[in-house]
């Protein structure tokens, strides 16, 4: 869904973000909707919002039709989903746009994004805002999530909470009834079992994200939570390095090529070519064993030390054409009724950003079959995806 950007960082563009750099999030938020919203509303009317998200599931893109004739029925606005393999084109694009002095009518006017993206969007001066604190829905968030930080990275208000993902491993119960536990057991099961384990490519996002759930899980004192240390990051990453020298010869063809994605493992796992995939969406089955996408008795989980888990956002480019629309799109996705139906895992599975337990009865009631969450684990600070991306492209991707 998100890959690495390729976009240089231009410390010009952080005048845009410099009035917020020492703010509290605390001095921007209101529990109660802005006095403007039902002006906002009004411009809203009638404006189309092209709205770049990744474009790779179904089931994604099923909710989001039915986002779509909701938005245009109740608030007449016309959403346009832009499917798009990976946002750092879309970012990329804006970046160039900014370049060309292109600062009023963008190409996009909504994204879908977290981590090293929106690190990159921030210091470029890419982004409108603030307007999160604003949305009348922000008073429902579980503030006690990680929704004013973006993979360690301050929000400030850029950027809304969307949804809460968790990298998890889906296996078939029948054919793997005892998963492997922990990443010892996971290359063991590879020694025993050549040729039915492997994941995504680097830098895919879901590749990527099982490097630094592999690096967490084999390393300890090292802070992850900072940017990376150039002078330590070989010591700092050698048991990583070491641990997939050792698994990959024993990985679907040994190592040598690696699935796209995530949604190709998923395919593989349903065609028995692969004993487990990797997915960010820890209530995916469901819906993906009603569609016919995975096997009937497929089922998610973490790994012992826990999932690699973070919030995904929606951001408003600095140059979107439909701004007054674009937050109205937000504020109904960040919803009850939608945040439901995105959890719903019959629709899509998405764990919600909301405080249910605040909710009022009727709205809370939305939410009566949720699932938990796996215990969590922290994202790494979004340099450190790039560095492990730019280093297992030297060691594996010839």
């Amino acid at each position: 869904m998100r890959l690495r950007i390729i976009v240089p960082t231009l410390l010009a563009g952080l005048c845009l973000l410099a009035p917020m750099a020492n703010a509290e999030l605390s001095t921007i938020e209101s529990p109660t909707p802005s006095a403007d919203w039902q002006h906002t509303e009004q411009q809203a009317k009638g404006q189309t919002v092209y709205f770049n998200a990744w474009g790779g599931s179904t089931q994604v893109n099923n909710y989001l039709d039915w986002a779509t004739k909701e938005l245009q029925a109740r608030y007449g606005i016309t959403l346009k989903q832009v499917k798009v393999a990976d946002i750092a084109e879309t970012v990329n694009r804006i970046q160039a746009e900014k370049t060309a002095r292109n600062t009023q009518n963008g190409s996009a006017d909504l994204l879908w994004v977290n981590g090293e993206n929106f690190n990159v969007l921030k210091q470029n001066g890419l982004l409108y805002g603030p307007f999160a604190p604003s949305l009348p829905n922000w008073r429902w968030v579980d503030k006690k999530l990680p929704v004013t930080q973006d993979f360690t990275v301050p929000t400030y208000g850029f950027e809304a909470p969307w949804g809460v993902g968790q990298l998890v491993f889906i296996h078939d119960m029948h054919t793997m009834p005892n998963p492997p536990a922990d990443l010892s057991a996971l290359l063991n099961y590879a020694k025993v079992h050549p040729g039915r384990l492997t994941y995504p490519r680097p830098p895919q996002f879901h590749g990527s994200s099982f490097l630094k759930t592999a690096l967490i899980g084999l390393t300890s004192g090292v802070a992850l939570d900072k940017p990376v240390d150039p002078a330590t990051f070989q010591r700092d990453t050698a048991p990583l390095w070491a641990y997939l020298d050792a698994l990959h010869p024993y990985l679907w063809r040994q190592g040598k090529v690696f699935p796209n994605s995530d949604a190709q493992m998923i395919q593989m796992l349903n065609d028995n070519e692969l004993d487990m995939a990797i997915t960010f969406n820890p209530g995916i089955a469901p819906a993906a064993i009603a569609a016919g996408s995975l096997p009937p008795d497929a089922k998610t989980y973490a790994l012992n030390q826990g999932a690699l888990t973070n919030v995904h956002f929606l951001a408003i480019p600095f140059n979107a054409r439909a701004k007054p629309a674009a937050q109205v799109v937000i504020n109904f996705l960040m919803s009850p009724e939608a945040q439901a139906r995105k959890a719903d895992g019959a629709h899509w599975g998405d764990p919600s950003i909301l405080d249910v337990a605040h909710l009022p009865a009727g709205q809370k009631a939305l939410f009566k079959d949720r699932k938990p969450l796996f215990n969590a684990v922290a994202e790494p600070h979004p340099s450190w995806q790039v560095a492990l991306d730019a280093e297992w492209q030297k060691r594996y991707g010839h």
